[in-house]
């Protein structure tokens, strides 16, 4: 069974109508990021899976008893709060300074347990709130625009950690992101979404859709970043064969 389970998601707000007809899945260990332009319905997609939002048509399964961690696009902690990131992690959770200081060295900020929350680069922030995320060991990581803020090296220094995560605790990743060249190259799977799923696949199959290529053109001399992981050896995600590609050839709303 798969982790989450979306079918025919229609959302609207008011008058409004900002997914229709969305039909997705996720599956244990794989890494799927949700791209598309501003207004395309990503963060109300997750906002949707998580339970923050009903929706107005369709449904969402998740397996049952599944563990979500979640990692928010931005949040604002008072600098002059006095606030360790060890009391930040256990605002929440019933966690030990044992379990804290696990969960930030697989995020990838081992020493910063004792320093202040208002002490820290951007960098560092994002990873104590995805140390946050990991310290109850989830099935999958839900992470909304996660490195925004964050430089192009800063963001594929957090990707890159993003699938060390992965490995270390076989957890799922469903991401939303805008660092097209990096996340495409990070990931398993490649969802493109605008008001509904114009195509999805591996990334090498999603870049060269016509569906995506309306919405964000043909990337830096039309090559975008990609790369195989060791990983994909064991997979079947990234192979490029035909049967990844599943795109619809409806008119998109709003594609450029």
């Amino acid at each position: 069974m798969s982790l989450i389970s979306v079918q025919n998601l229609s959302i609207r707000y008011g008058a409004q109508t900002v997914l229709h007809h969305v039909d997705l899945t996720i599956d244990r260990g794989e890494i799927v990021t949700i791209v598309g332009p501003n207004g395309s319905g990503k963060t109300t997609l997750l906002k949707a899976i998580i339970g923050a939002i009903e929706p107005t048509a369709g449904q969402i399964t998740l397996k049952r008893g599944l563990r979500i961690g979640y990692v928010p696009q931005r949040l604002h902690i008072d600098p002059t709060l006095p606030m360790t990131v060890q009391r930040f992690l256990r605002l929440t959770n019933r966690v030990t300074k044992q379990a804290c200081q696990s969960a930030l060295a697989t995020a990838g900020v081992p020493s910063v347990l004792h320093q202040q929350m208002a002490s820290l680069s951007g960098g560092q922030f994002q990873r104590v709130l995805l140390a946050r995320a990991i310290i109850h060991q989830p099935d999958i990581l839900l992470l909304d625009e996660a490195t925004q803020g964050l430089d192009q090296r800063g963001s594929a220094s957090f990707y890159q950690q993003i699938e060390h995560v992965r490995q270390q605790t076989g957890c799922a990743v469903l991401m939303i992101s805008h660092d097209l060249h990096v996340v495409m190259s990070t990931s398993d799977r490649v969802i493109c979404l605008n008001g509904h799923v114009c195509c999805q696949g591996s990334p090498a199959v999603v870049a060269s859709a016509p569906e995506y290529r309306a919405l964000f053109g043909t990337g830096t001399g039309g090559a975008l970043a990609l790369y195989r992981h060791e990983h994909d050896h064991g997979h079947d995600h990234d192979n490029g064969q035909d049967h990844d590609h599943d795109c619809d050839h409806n008119k998109m709303d709003g594609a450029a």
